[in-house]
């Protein structure tokens, strides 16, 4: 970002435990619709995003595989 982030957008991000990954950007523009996107998949509990695929595994492959590990597919 390339200037101070208001306190409102500050606290949001505090509070989601974002600030960290917000900071990182200083002087890059960065795409507000995707930070708000990121935030509302984050886990705490886990500490990962939940980036939901299903749809578009099935989408493309007709079917949703049990084996998927991570970012990958595992396939015979």
């Amino acid at each position: 970002m390339s200037g101070p982030l208001s306190p409102l957008i500050e606290n949001y991000l505090r509070e989601a435990g974002f600030w960290h990954v917000a900071t990182i950007g200083w002087g890059y523009k960065l795409d507000p619709k995707l930070i708000s996107a990121l935030i509302k998949s984050w886990r705490p509990e886990t500490h990962t995003f939940h980036l939901p695929c299903e749809v578009i595994c099935y989408g493309l492959l007709g079917a949703i595989s049990d084996n998927i590990y991570g970012g990958r597919i595992q396939m015979g």
